[in-house]
């Protein structure tokens, strides 16, 4: 009989806690909306890599162009010149992921990955330069990819007279 007694007052008092007061209310709302709020925090913070990426690649191809227009005149290799100056203003990002293409003077040179040399012929005093890079990127939140073939790019010609 006691036993009875007792697991009706336990059960009695649990019942009663529950269908007449909100202790566990918090709790259950923290556990539904905290999900939804880290995947929106997490997305935010890829979108914003992807963001800062694309500005230091549209930086770096900039600094490129015009460190390409510079030294027109003493480079045996532009392509090589400009990609290590491309490499060097966006120390971030991967340079084995960076795919780069130089037009002087309306010719884009057959390149060896990033090499082209004996292409110094093309740079002419007051012809256009341009430099093209692509970079990839990923928009992975929480394992589910977004974007697949995302992929960053920027462009710059440059004029020197």
């Amino acid at each position: 009989m006691e036993r009875r007694a007792l697991r009706h007052s336990i059960g009695g008092r649990a019942h009663a806690s529950l269908a007449h007061g909100d202790d566990g209310g918090a709790l259950l709302e923290i556990a539904l909306t905290m999900p939804v709020l880290l995947g929106i925090v997490t997305g935010i913070c890829a979108f914003g890599i992807t963001f800062s990426n694309q500005l230091t690649l549209t930086q770096a191809v900039g600094s490129a162009g015009q460190y390409l227009a510079q030294i027109r005149t003493t480079s045996t290799n532009p392509c090589a010149d400009t990609f290590t100056a491309l490499k060097n203003a966006a120390p971030n990002l991967l340079p084995a992921n960076i795919s780069m293409t130089v037009v002087m003077n309306g010719t884009t040179p057959t390149q060896t990955g990033n090499s082209c040399s004996g292409a110094q012929t093309n740079l002419v005093q007051g012809s256009s330069v341009t430099v093209y890079a692509t970079y990839p990127c990923s928009l992975n939140i929480y394992g589910v990819k977004f974007g697949s073939s995302c992929q960053l790019s920027a462009k710059v010609t440059e004029y020197e007279y």
